[in-house]
């Protein structure tokens, strides 16, 4: 695959961009946001956590954006009994060779898609931990390098239902954003009625960019330009989280790098070429809510309370002005 072209313009990324918000979105009937969060993670070189209860789409949303990119796809449908070697690959012994060759796992694809992850063991799970912080597999001392770009697409169901294994702390601050899906409105439940009786809508979608237009993205995204002053309120941010009295854990130095990366997307997604403060404020929680944990005994009415503390912290920390950016 040549990548030697010239690289794209804030045009041609808006063009692009725009065409897979559109292709994703005929499938996924009025979650606009959550389309669009899914697409900053793959253009930020993130990970995506999506929560929620069955059948409100996480999966068919995961799929949409595979099927928007011309891309290798893997999916892994996390039960009990799967093992870390389904996942990562493992070493086969060849009898004709009389040596051991690797066996590539699932995860060598651009775009896995892990569904339900949290319905297999914390074994399993950290199988993908070095998969997503380094793009690589380590098996029998020997590193096998992953495609690029790589995107995991997890799903994961609500904790309080049957046969479900909470995600660690390094498993979740590998992720760069966690949303939710949430139930449709009545509108868009009715059309979905209509149009999904007979027909996979996942059949209709061809792709409208391949693996080299998004790395080109990617780089369009890395370019976004953060003042200093910008980065000095995101680091601020993140330091309210590890101060705040009603939060037990704050964020990561992960989380802080992972916001700014996120915001540069947001940015280029807004047809911005700079990140401006209202960016970081807009991904804080998808970036930072899952990896914070809050005080015991913390309650707040009417809200979460990692969310409440989140938005008080942006309340609370001081923007700057925008003759400094």
């Amino acid at each position: 695959m040549d990548d030697t072209a010239p690289e794209i313009t804030a045009e041609q990324f808006r063009t692009q961009t725009s065409a897979i918000l559109t292709s994703v979105g005929e499938v996924i009937d009025g979650k606009p946001d959550a389309v669009r969060s899914a697409l900053a993670c793959l253009l930020a070189e993130g990970h995506l956590l999506i929560e929620d209860v069955p059948g409100v789409g996480k999966t068919m949303l995961a799929r949409a954006i595979a099927a928007s990119v011309d891309a290798t796809v893997r999916r892994i449908q996390f039960t009990p009994d799967l093992l870390p070697g389904d996942v990562t690959g493992v070493s086969v012994y060849n009898p004709v060779d009389r040596e051991f060759e690797f066996k590539p796992g699932a995860v060598f694809a651009q775009i896995v898609i892990a569904d339900e992850i949290n319905r297999s063991s914390p074994k399993t799970q950290s199988a993908l931990l070095e998969a997503m912080e380094e793009g690589q597999v380590t098996v029998d001392g020997r590193t096998h390098p992953l495609p690029d770009p790589f995107l995991v697409v997890a799903t994961q169901n609500p904790l309080e239902m049957e046969g479900t294994y909470a995600l660690p702390e390094a498993q979740r601050d590998r992720f760069m954003m966690r949303i939710s899906m949430g139930y449709p409105d009545a509108a868009a439940e009715a059309l979905m009625l209509r149009q999904r009786d007979s027909v996979n809508p996942l059949a209709s979608i061809t792709p409208v960019a391949d693996a080299r237009a998004i790395r080109r993205m990617i780089g369009f995204a890395r370019a976004v330009h953060v003042s200093p002053t910008v980065e000095e309120y995101a680091v601020a941010l993140s330091q309210a989280t590890r101060t705040d009295p009603s939060l037990h854990l704050g964020a990561s130095p992960r989380a802080t790098l992972q916001l700014v990366r996120a915001a540069k997307v947001w940015a280029a997604l807004d047809g911005r070429e700079f990140v401006i403060p209202d960016d970081l404020t807009a991904l804080l929680a998808p970036v930072f809510a899952h990896r914070l944990l809050p005080a015991r005994g913390v309650h707040r009415a009417g809200a979460q309370p990692v969310e409440a503390a989140l938005a008080q912290i942006v309340d609370r920390v001081r923007v700057p002005l925008a003759a400094r950016f």
